[in-house]
């Protein structure tokens, strides 16, 4: 092996495109390009979207919908699935933690809220977890209650 006999693996390097370089290269005259026309031009293009002065897509549908970014921090629990908790698995205090663990709410949830839907017949303390005024009237009359820290 010797300097001037060195070279790349077979299939390693790629011929550059060359374009214009007359008819008989295939890529002469217009270079790829087709003919006239801003695409063929130097520094020539549009932005994404651009409809060659027609009013674009997403101007021309109509703005719908909000979707709160801090609703993922929030969760609700029915008065149903309290007593599936209680029930199953004897617990009589019910924490965010427990909740969790339950897979009521989702890990990202902070705040908590029972909401009524459904019965309970179980007492259950609530400890940091928040309750519509329906819920809450039903928390109590099934002997539990509701200390939001």
């Amino acid at each position: 092996m010797e300097l001037n006999n060195l070279k790349p693996a077979a299939g390693a390097k790629h011929a550059r495109r060359r374009v214009g370089r007359g008819i008989g290269s295939g890529l002469g005259k217009t270079a790829g390009r087709g003919h006239k026309g801003q695409k063929s031009r130097a520094g020539g293009y549009h932005k994404v979207g651009f409809e060659g002065g027609q009013m674009p897509l997403q101007r021309r549908l109509p703005k719908r919908g909000f979707k709160s970014q801090s609703a993922k921090f929030n969760g609700e629990v029915t008065l149903a699935a309290l007593e599936r908790l209680v029930t199953g698995s004897n617990v009589a205090d019910v924490d965010l933690l427990t909740l969790k663990q339950a897979g009521l709410v989702g890990e990202l949830v902070k705040n908590v809220k029972v909401i009524k839907s459904g019965e309970l017949t179980k007492a259950v303390k609530l400890n940091g977890i928040g309750a519509t005024a329906g819920a809450k009237a039903a928390i109590e009359a099934a002997g539990g209650s509701i200390a939001t820290a």
